[in-house]
């Protein structure tokens, strides 16, 4: 061997000890240094911190070594294409993930991998809660997004219990914020989550965009939960999924506020659009508008039923406010009850040394421009508590058709308070009205509604019992010679019914009941399909009702 051949091994060899043994020895990787100067541009690859990327070796040190040394300038950590299989990773402030078209990240199956949490906020669900695949708190300007899959893998966390809370334990969510500030989620496909695919507690200034959310391994397979958020963007979404899709919770004391859902294509076995399960902090200006409810692709439920249970969802059963809710152009296809709106009073406290809340408020909210079909027998309600009203609700034009075939009878059944009970549309049964049925309201306004049956249904359309100030304007809806009537009042005053009127021939248009109904006024409706306009009953007099 020649000299200058010596000299070049030895360089080689020199080499191999600069940037393998001496970090060893010394505990301060050259190779570290080397890669933060390549790493200049702020991107971040976690191949190059060990990650493997073939699903089968556990990646989770290497894509959070990734995480934590962009942390420390502000930049992207990249999963390029391969499937990364890991335990929970910890977000950092000033960090974006992007997951490459092409990469997944698989959530372990193995709950060792994933180290317990319990989040310095207080909440329902604290002690129950502790396992995610992505978690942060606490943290400011974070993002998730690329074209790439995150697949939870929950349907290997089995649910071995009814008891509650025990049945949620042990199942780690996809991804769950705590506390934290501009958030950005865009683009992801997200699969099979243990539990609730998305939990976003506390958080300012969340946005939410173009994701593709498929959740159907589970139970509680949720596709977003929404709790105690403020300034929100959600937007051009899918979702299909067992549990709830889009959900808005309060499990503190602080509200749901100032939030926008648009353009959303959704699908679930449970409840479409929901809010109020949880409403201690309540909800306070949110909109929702331009989204399509279509039945599930998947069609054997985990839970509820393959078309769905609700459409529209809006409830109160924890104390709180909800104010100011517009709902506007949602197209329903599939589920049971298209509309329910709930005030309740289950009192659920998300502390032991809290005092049991009192029961809440529901006001101001206005449902417009709503297409269903498909809807059930059960009917759409409308309904607060005793001396609780709900307040200031509008219904303007909405067009639903239901399946029809209940019997005259029903007309009269007595539908229980159930103040205490779970919030779901289903909660009473078959309703007496095979549209709408209001209860303990206040201030209800009802504009150019259309509903139609596909069989014979002989209840009325529309009953309202206890309601204080509702306004009836162009009100067309289906009827039998054989139905008790088309609509009827309960102890209900200061209403006014016009331009409104039976789309076959009827029996009775109006049937008056109860001695506290008064101050009823028909004028201008079409009341020539009708044998008879109005008769009363249980106490009512004649001269609560004016004919024009």
């Amino acid at each position: 061997m020649g000299k200058k051949q010596m000299n070049i091994r030895i360089f080689k060899i020199a080499i191999i000890l600069l940037f393998g043994i001496i970090p060893f020895i010394f505990g301060s990787s050259l190779a570290d240094q080397f890669s933060q100067e390549r790493n200049k541009t702020g991107i971040f690859n976690v191949r190059d911190y060990g990650a493997a990327g073939d699903g089968i070796q556990l990646d989770t040190r290497a894509i959070q070594s990734a995480i934590d040394a962009c942390a420390e300038t502000g930049g992207k950590v990249i999963l390029p294409p391969g499937r990364y299989l890991s335990g929970t990773i910890f977000l950092k402030s000033h960090v974006t993930l992007e997951l490459m078209a092409g990469a997944t990240l698989l959530g372990s199956t193995t709950i060792a991998d994933y180290p317990p949490i319990t989040p310095d906020y207080r909440f329902y669900g604290d002690d129950f809660s502790q396992f995610s695949l992505i978690y942060g708190e606490g943290l400011e300007n974070i993002a998730l997004i690329g074209l790439g899959t995150i697949d939870g893998q929950g349907g290997a966390f089995k649910v071995t219990t009814k008891k509650k809370p025990d049945r949620y334990m042990n199942r780690p969510y996809v991804i769950w914020l705590a506390k934290c500030k501009t958030i950005l989620v865009d683009n992801l496909q997200l699969r099979n989550s243990a539990r609730w695919m998305q939990h976003y507690l506390a958080c300012d200034e969340l946005t939410i965009r173009g994701i593709h959310v498929y959740n159907h391994c589970n139970q509680n397979n949720d596709m977003v939960d929404i709790d105690g958020c403020h300034d929100v963007i959600v937007s051009d979404c899918f979702g299909d999924t067992d549990d709830d899709a889009l959900t808005l919770k309060s499990t503190s004391g602080r509200s749901c506020e100032n939030i926008a859902i648009t353009n959303c294509v959704l699908s679930s076995h449970c409840n479409a659009i929901k809010m109020g399960t949880e409403s201690h902090g309540g909800f306070k200006n949110i909109t929702i508008s331009n989204c399509v409810v279509k039945p599930s692709q998947d069609k054997e439920p985990i839970f509820g039923f393959e078309g769905g249970i609700g459409g529209i969802v809006l409830t109160m059963v924890d104390g709180g406010t909800l104010d100011g809710v517009l709902v506007n152009n949602i197209r329903i296809d599939g589920p049971k009850v298209p509309i329910f709106v709930r005030l309740g009073d289950r009192g659920r406290v998300y502390r032991e040394d809290m005092p049991r809340p009192d029961i809440g408020t529901l006001r101001n909210v206005q449902i417009s421009h709503i297409i269903a079909t498909d809807a059930d027998t059960f009917g759409c309600s409308m309904t607060g508590l005793p001396d609780h009203p709900i307040e200031n609700i509008a219904l303007n034009h909405i067009r639903i058709s239901f399946k029809g075939g209940g019997k005259k009878n029903a007309a009269f059944k007595d539908v229980p308070e159930l103040p205490d009970h779970y919030p779901e549309s289903t909660m009473f049964g078959e309703l007496p009205a095979y549209g709408f049925f209001i209860r303990h309201g206040k201030n209800i306004r009802f504009n150019q509604i259309d509903l139609t049956v596909e069989t014979d249904d002989h209840r009325p359309a529309l009953i309202c019992d206890d309601v204080q100030g509702l306004d009836i304007s162009a009100f067309r809806s289906a009827g039998t010679m054989e139905q008790g009537a088309l609509m009827m009042l309960k102890n209900s005053q200061d209403v006014f019914i016009n331009g409104s009127r039976a789309l076959n021939e009827i029996r009775l248009f109006l049937m008056v009941m109860g001695k506290d109904s008064n101050g009823i006024c028909l004028t201008g409706n079409d009341l020539d399909r009708a044998r008879r306009i109005f008769e009363v009953g249980d106490g009512a007099n004649k001269t609560a009702v004016k004919v024009k």
